[in-house]
């Protein structure tokens, strides 16, 4: 039996200032490729962050760009759950995402259990770096939005995500190495095991 199920809704942050941490262990924004970030690899790359998420082309980050983000993926989701491409999705084929997903599950676990990795002090690390209340990303936009008007602008983009490079910069040489995005995650981490160890004791 078919069942009409709608667009879902995805509850992920999905803007925020660009990091130093690429999917493949190397800095984002890494042009040449050696490994080492600089100011004006850093400040390119914010650009093009900027203009891949001002989905609507209006010069400005805000709820509209995360709404017509949200309805992408949901349509974008919605399409792959949809095997037969029939505009429904069948009890068979909702069943078979969510089988699709705990397999994706079962295998992150076990390459997490090859690394050494724990698994449930992970997703703990998880859930204290997004909170309850919007999460480190929002706070990260937050901060971005110095004028306070909800939005933001390319430059405030701009100047956040500098900012950050900035800090990670322990040398000031402008550019930042391996072994500093290294020392810059490490004390992020020693911040946020602090901030959760004060919220447990409520301080």
């Amino acid at each position: 039996m078919n069942r009409k199920i709608a667009l879902l809704t995805l509850g992920a942050a999905l803007i925020a200032v660009p990091g130093f941490a690429a999917a493949g262990g190397g800095p984002r924004g890494d042009a040449d490729g050696n490994g080492t970030l600089t100011r004006a690899e850093a400040e390119a790359h914010a650009t093009r962050a900027f203009a891949r998420m001002d989905t609507n082309k209006d010069g400005k980050l805000d709820a509209a760009d995360r709404t017509a983000k949200r309805a992408e993926m949901q349509a974008r989701m919605f399409e792959r759950i949809d095997a037969d491409k029939d505009g429904n999705i069948s009890r068979a084929e909702w069943d078979q995402h969510g089988a699709d997903r705990a397999a994706k599950r079962a295998e992150r676990g076990e390459k997490r259990a090859a690394a050494g990795e724990d698994g449930k002090g992970r997703r703990h690390a998880m859930r204290g770096h997004h909170g309850k209340h919007g999460g480190h990303h929002a706070m990260m936009m937050a901060r971005a939005d110095t004028d306070g008007d909800k939005a933001i602008s390319q430059a405030e983009f701009q100047t956040a995500a500098l900012a950050r490079f900035d800090a990670a910069d322990a040398n000031r040489d402008g550019q930042v190495t391996a072994e500093e995005r290294q020392a810059a995650r490490e004390a992020k981490r020693a911040e946020w095991r602090a901030k959760r160890a004060a919220a447990a004791t409520g301080e």
